[in-house]
């Protein structure tokens, strides 16, 4: 009997995932999936776990159920420490290795603070369940501090910068926390007036959208009580405080940086040509020039062309490329050029507010776009547990005005000085993993 080729799949996100599921079927393949953490994410929903919309569990799953049915998907749970693409073998937490004839890299992105000073030390990031669980309790934290008398009512207001599809629905989701829920359960504060800003370096929000989209947004943002500052970038950050590059100073306890990521740190240990973001340099079919058995998908991909959105679609499309790619090699057939299919973009402001774009031109916002945004991630979700799950929390938030997941498990609130999603800031047998 003939061996079964080895694939290895470094990061089990959208990228990643495509690549397993679609060989994971195939007799002549073994494939090796890793990552760091036992879960897939769904982050387009992150932030309604940081505003206790939906509990972690909500938009995360179990890596090794996804392949329950898949026998041919071996799952591994660890940090990639080493690559040798010459040896063609990878090494996971400095003492295992596995060897390949083909390698995916989808270890997708890490936050980024553009050597900002104090970002990395002052901030809190939104890229990771924990990350998203980290700003949950703080907020949640803060405001119990100061109906204790313990902080000042002022202390609690909020700057978030980047006015990408995470800052917008960030702001949007705290600014209906604020008002719709703790405003009535913490009748001692007056959160009339807390200050959310959104700050934006560009001269509008959602610069990826049609301009009448990205004015929709902030005019809708505007109305919900929340400050937009367009055109003015972050000069540093310091304790409590954002400064910006006009020399303003925005007091704030909560400070969000949600202004862009980049490629993960192991695109670097590759030792492979770098493009921008930091992003792996790849030939049209997305392997590597010259190491035609080495494949890189998703954000962590830079293929010819104008640079791909850094979402789930492309990552998705990506990696089932990838295995088609996989199986023309095994056959010894031409591999094929990839071509990503535009399927629209959306992000959501709040209740009934949303803005939607597709490729024929079609452009929606308001409580049509929210609908569709709705739909659109309660199918994309993984496992109906999940998307029941998601369902009835957001009926119940819809008809209660309520957010269910305000508990505080963490006695000790985490300061976002000892954030563990900054790039460096893993423990040093882990730096590379996805």
């Amino acid at each position: 009997m003939q061996d079964r080729s080895k694939v290895v799949v470094v990061g089990a996100g959208f990228g990643g995932l495509a690549v397993a599921r679609e060989l994971g079927d195939d007799p002549g393949v073994e494939v090796t999936l890793i990552d760091g953490n036992n879960y897939h994410t769904f982050w387009p929903l992150l932030y309604q776990v940081a505003t206790a919309g939906l509990d972690a569990s909500d938009v995360c799953f179990p890596v090794r159920r996804i392949f329950r049915r898949q026998p041919g998907v071996r799952v591994v749970l660890g940090w990639v420490t080493g690559l040798d693409l010459d040896r063609r073998e990878v090494t996971v937490d400095n003492d295992r290795t596995f060897a390949y004839d083909h390698l995916v890299l989808a270890a997708g992105t890490v936050n980024s603070s553009f050597g900002v000073p104090g970002v990395e030390e002052h901030t809190f990031p939104l890229k990771s369940a924990d990350d998203a669980l980290d700003l949950r309790t703080h907020l949640l934290a803060g405001f119990e501090r100061a109906a204790a008398g313990r902080s000042p009512q002022g202390d609690l207001a909020v700057v978030i910068v980047g006015g990408g599809p995470t800052g917008v629905e960030l702001a949007g989701s705290i600014r209906e926390l604020v008002d719709k829920v703790l405003c009535r359960e913490f009748p001692e504060i007056d959160l009339t007036h807390l200050p959310i800003t959104l700050v934006e370096l560009a001269d509008r929000v959602l610069a990826p959208f049609h301009p009448k989209l990205s004015a929709a947004a902030a005019h809708a943002l505007r109305l919900r009580g929340v400050t937009v500052e367009l055109g003015v970038g972050v000069e540093r950050v310091e304790p409590g405080t954002v400064v910006l590059g006009d020399g303003r100073r925005l007091a704030a306890s909560t400070i969000v940086w949600a202004a862009g990521v980049t490629a993960s740190p192991l695109a670097r240990r590759a030792g492979v040509e770098l493009g921008r973001g930091g992003r792996i340099v790849t030939s049209a079919d997305l392997s590597l020039p010259g190491r035609p058995e080495v494949f890189a998908v998703g954000d962590i991909a830079l293929p010819p062309g104008p640079p791909l959105p850094q979402v789930a679609q492309p990552a998705i499309q990506g990696g089932r490329h990838v295995a088609a790619q996989i199986r023309a090699r095994l056959a010894g057939a031409p591999t094929r050029p990839f071509r990503y299919r535009d399927r629209g973009s959306m992000a959501t402001i709040g209740r009934n507010s949303a803005v939607a774009e597709f490729p024929n031109g079609w452009r929606f916002h308001g409580v049509i776009g929210w609908v569709m945004w709705l739909v659109l991630h309660l199918v994309e979700l993984i496992g109906f547990r999940n998307r029941a799950s998601v369902l009835v929390n957001w009926v119940w938030n819809y008809l209660t005005y309520d957010r269910g997941a305000r508990i505080i498990l963490r006695h000790q609130v985490p300061p976002a000085t000892t954030q563990l999603a900054w790039p460096g800031s893993r423990p040093a047998s882990a730096p590379d993993g996805p």
